[in-house]
């Protein structure tokens, strides 16, 4: 009878995670030198490369940096509702000042 760990050993999880480390840390530098290289390629006037590198840039930083994704996906409802509320409230201001704006006209035409 063969028995299968279920689980990798603790040398195996230490080396999963040193791989791990490793990969991230190529993923950020190369996440920072496509970011510098879309910087280059904008300051020389070529600006459709230099934006299809800075999204390319983005995409690896938002890879390297998934946990700030991940809070920043989650804290979107709740900065679009105060967006909301203040459009609503600057639309009330200017329907307001309106309002005021036909009153005014009014007494002055009299």
């Amino acid at each position: 009878m063969v028995v299968v760990p279920l689980s990798k050993t603790a040398s195996n999880a230490g080396t999963a995670c040193a791989e791990s480390t490793r990969s991230m840390n190529l993923v950020r530098i190369a996440a920072v030198g496509t970011l510098a290289a879309s910087g280059a390629l904008l300051v020389a006037g070529k600006q459709r490369a230099g934006l299809v590198t800075a999204v390319c840039g983005a995409a690896l930083a938002m890879l390297d940096q998934q946990n700030v994704v991940i809070k920043c996906w989650n804290a979107l409802p709740g900065y679009l509702e105060e967006a909301q509320e203040m459009l609503n409230r600057a639309q009330a201001a200017v329907e307001d000042l309106s309002l005021q704006g036909q009153k005014l006209r009014q007494m002055l035409g009299k």
